[in-house]
């Protein structure tokens, strides 16, 4: 089975070339200077997490400017935020490093409504702008995270305290992927590129409730599962290795809320 979403592949070689040095280069440079990673470093990484994202809409559009239209593809978004995100923590860290996650946070919010306002604009030139239902699963999203994580709260304590913002983070983005994949689905006509999340909708359509209620609704259940599981099991890495527990926790939290981010705005900017 592939794993690999549908339109995924590579920029063109330059491009390849380039994101390759400036990844290499930003590697290099975090292993020379193994800046420290907090909590509040991982935090402010959370525009930067949704900015690929945005860009991705932008690039599916015909949005951004062609010299740099292959930097948002499906493979190259990622590692293209990557770096921008990773180069501005080291200069931050070069001179002021007590101001390293207030900078990153400033400078990805900016960057982030910035692509967003082309999004948008764009979507009203076109007649497509349709906010409703991607306002809807936000909100919804934020009531299921709220409650997914007092009854982490309840049931494992030491989880949510531990991992705190961070965890709770990784809740919510994974939250977000589940409800706005449920309501592309089953709302909005959307089909689903990534194989993996299509076996779980294609389980859920097999079952006798598809009728009645859709087929996303075990997707979001699956989501909410898996990513308060992992919070459950992080606790005692990020209690013992604080540095690489928050880092890869954040990474965690990255994988679901770059694909909804991306979902709720592509659906209200092409509508459905």
């Amino acid at each position: 089975m592939v794993l690999l979403p549908a339109g995924f592949s590579l920029p063109p070689l330059p491009y390849a070339l380039a994101l390759l040095a400036g990844g290499a280069a930003v590697a290099v440079g975090f292993a020379r200077r193994r800046p420290p990673v907090t909590a509040r470093h991982i935090l402010s990484l959370t525009p930067w997490m949704a900015l690929g994202s945005t860009l991705h809409v932008l690039y599916g559009i015909d949005g951004l400017p062609a010299i740099i239209a292959p930097f948002g593809g499906t493979a190259a978004v990622y590692l293209t935020t990557a770096i921008l995100a990773g180069a501005g923590w080291l200069a931050v860290d070069a001179v002021r490093p007590t101001r390293v996650p207030s900078v990153l946070a400033g400078g990805g919010l900016a960057a982030l409504l910035a692509t967003v306002a082309v999004a948008l604009r764009a979507g009203l030139a076109r007649g497509t702008l349709a906010p409703s239902w991607p306002a809807a699963g936000l909100l919804l999203t934020a009531a299921l995270t709220a409650g997914g994580w007092l009854g982490l709260r309840r049931v494992r304590p030491a989880a949510t305290t531990t991992t705190g913002a961070v965890g709770l983070l990784a809740l919510f983005g994974h939250t977000l992927d589940g409800v706005s994949t449920a309501i592309g689905v089953d709302v909005l006509g959307f089909g689903e590129r990534t194989p993996l999340s299509q076996v779980i909708l294609d389980a859920a359509a097999a079952l006798p409730t598809a009728e009645t209620i859709g087929v996303g609704w075990l997707f979001v259940l699956v989501k909410i599962g898996v990513a308060g599981g992992v919070v459950v099991l992080f606790r005692e890495y990020v209690d013992a290795e604080p540095t690489e527990g928050y880092a890869l926790l954040g990474f965690v939290a990255a994988v679901g809320l770059g694909p909804g981010v991306h979902n709720l705005l592509l659906f209200t900017v092409v509508g459905g």
